[in-house]
């Protein structure tokens, strides 16, 4: 897991969109299935990870399933050196950000219910399509340390 996982997990939290964190190693029609089932319109991958110590190129598979998805708009995210990883303890080189024009840092936070939708958790789709599990804000925070 590089850092930028968590940062855009909260950042989504942060401003109210829902989120789904999916397996590095899908192929690019199980991502497809599951954007298009989540109804994604933003991706956030790396473009290189480490499977087994070797590099896996993320963002090929990210781009092939998001120009089969209808309602994704773009691809976005960051350039973590292939086939070096950054540790938490680590600095993290050469980040790269190909934001869509007019993204800006002022980001205030959104007042959120507890019933309000926070992310998607997908099965393994080993049975057929994957099913998505939607968790809830109040659940998630109420069981926060």
């Amino acid at each position: 897991m590089i850092p930028e996982l968590p940062v855009a997990m909260l950042a989504c939290a942060r401003i109210g969109a829902i989120h789904c964190v999916v397996f590095g190693g899908f192929s690019a029609e199980a991502l497809r299935d599951r954007i298009i089932n989540a109804e994604a319109t933003l991706m956030i991958t790396a473009d290189t990870g480490l499977r087994g110590g070797r590099p896996t190129p993320l963002k090929t598979s990210a781009d092939a399933a998001m120009a089969e998805s209808p309602r994704s708009h773009s691809a976005s995210w960051s350039s973590t050196p292939a086939p070096k990883c950054p540790s938490w303890r680590a600095a993290t080189p050469g980040i790269t950000k190909n934001w869509p024009p007019g993204i800006t840092t002022d980001c205030p936070w959104e007042e959120m219910d507890a019933e309000d939708p926070l992310f998607i958790l997908y099965t393994s789709g080993s049975t057929g399509k994957p099913k998505g599990v939607m968790h809830t804000s109040g659940a998630t925070c109420s069981t926060a340390p």
